[in-house]
């Protein structure tokens, strides 16, 4: 098959590629506009042929093959999922799209949420388009909970969405697009949910358990918003990717839309518990705890119902908690 991976530099993205290249027999391309992930994280999981921008786009151009790469599978191409023309040409001979690149987090959304609308939205609707007008045959978008807002747990698909941050619109926007391109020109999209994603690779990652890890090895004080009773459902990377892979290749889930979690709510107090110990465990001392301001647009409960996924993607998460933390903090403290 061959692959489109936006974003794909990134912890989700390496995760996903390390998964592909370990299976074989697939052409992978990345698009990523380096602000995260970075070629190094690329390369610490495949070798790979950067194409320059005005390459692929003078090929584009003039009909020429875009597989400008001889010697190996994997192909960079540095850019913006802003760039219509970009995206056309990336996506010309792809299978299937993954699109990870994104604007993410609430926080980022709420300090500048024009940003987060141009990014998600619009990048979203370019690839979209890309993978129509180049006949993709399976479009797999990365969202969240945040689309749903505050409600009562546990999140499922059936749930009317009312996001209570500018992220949470912008991802909803997103699914309403997959739901468009599915429903008016027959794209197949799968729309994926994650759960708050954790585990080795997640060194550049903003998300709580990876900031923490970081935190305490500094010798910083770990940051809780509020008194740590919201809650969060942690899904560990590898079950995550099992998810993936499975939207990208099974037949007949097209236009779905699939929660990606555990099923199970735990509060970010007792996942601070679970670290603090495992990483006191491995020698980090005097790990130290404070208490913050709720942010904006943090909602109080998450977790979700993932009974459609265990249906019809034949998936569910395999990995405590704790298991998952212990291997994500030997990945941080590995020389």
């Amino acid at each position: 098959m061959k692959w489109l991976v936006t974003g794909g530099c990134g912890f989700i993205g390496t995760s996903l590629i390390r998964h592909l290249i370990t299976e074989g027999n697939h052409s992978i391309t990345v698009l990523d506009n380096l602000t995260t992930g970075t070629r190094e994280d690329l390369s610490n999981v495949c070798d790979f042929d950067e194409i320059p921008r005005e390459a692929l786009l003078s090929a584009y151009r003039s009909g020429d093959s875009c597989n400008l790469a001889l010697d190996r599978r994997c192909k960079l191409i540095a850019g913006d999922i802003l760039d219509q023309e970009l995206a056309h040409a990336v996506s010309r001979d792809a299978d299937i799209i993954v699109h990870l690149a994104a604007n993410t987090g609430v926080g980022r959304s709420v300090e500048d949420p024009r940003l987060d609308c141009h990014t998600n939205v619009i990048g979203t609707f370019n690839y979209l388009e890309a993978a129509r007008q180049n006949k993709v045959s399976r479009f797999v978008f990365a969202s969240s909970g945040a689309p749903i807002g505050e409600v009562e747990p546990p999140i499922h698909e059936e749930l009317a969405p009312h996001p209570a941050s500018p992220y949470g619109a912008s991802k909803l926007a997103g699914e309403g697009y997959c739901s468009a391109y599915k429903h008016s020109f027959g794209l197949d999209t799968v729309i994926l949910r994650f759960g708050n994603v954790y585990g080795p690779g997640s060194l550049h990652k903003g998300s709580v358990v990876a900031k923490f890890i970081r935190r305490a090895m500094n010798s910083q004080p770990l940051e809780i918003f509020g008194d740590g009773t919201q809650t969060r459902d942690f899904i560990y990377i590898e079950d995550l990717i099992e998810a993936v892979l499975k939207a990208a290749t099974k037949q007949g889930i097209g236009g779905e839309i699939f929660q990606i979690a555990t099923n199970r709510e735990t509060t970010v107090g007792e996942m601070t518990e679970y670290l603090v110990r495992i990483m006191q465990s491995r020698g980090i001392q005097g790990i130290k705890l404070r208490n913050a301001e709720r942010p904006p647009g943090d909602v109080r409960r998450n977790f979700s119902d993932t009974s459609k996924a265990r249906r019809l993607l034949n998936w569910q998460s395999k990995t405590h908690l704790e298991a998952g933390l212990e291997r994500t903090v030997d990945y941080f403290l590995q020389p």
